[in-house]
């Protein structure tokens, strides 16, 4: 069985530690990235599995890079969780609309990020 690739974006050097932290120590492969152009240019680099994607970022936000995702025909089977502290009926949706397979509304505990990782790797 080969290890999952994970990128995770977000603009917050703390929460980008925690989760690079919480998902190594589950045996995945993490990548990281600042912002939405960054992020894009790490996921054609690395090619994940998943990509965990905070909504408010500079340069590109996550709506704009998960739209960007999905027009791209060699990413655009790749899964998407979302995650902001907006936990809006209104942003989940747009989130979906956009093309995320997930939502996670922060603060998160390591166990619902976890779970949630799994659900969208069937692992």
């Amino acid at each position: 069985m080969s290890v999952k690739k994970i990128l995770a974006v977000d603009d917050e050097p703390n929460i980008l530690m925690s989760i690079e932290f919480i998902l190594e120590m589950e045996g995945y492969q993490v990548h990281t990235a600042r912002d939405g152009d960054e992020a894009l240019e790490v996921a054609e680099r690395v090619r994940p599995d998943l990509i965990l994607l905070d909504i408010n970022m500079p340069r590109k936000d996550g709506y704009e890079v998960c739209r960007i995702l999905r027009e791209r025909e060699h990413l655009s089977g790749t899964k998407v969780i979302m995650l902001t502290a907006k936990g809006q009926t209104l942003e989940r949706k747009k989130g979906l609309e956009v093309g995320a397979n997930e939502y996670v509304t922060k603060p998160f505990s390591a166990d619902e990020l976890l779970n949630t990782v799994r659900t969208c790797l069937g692992s």
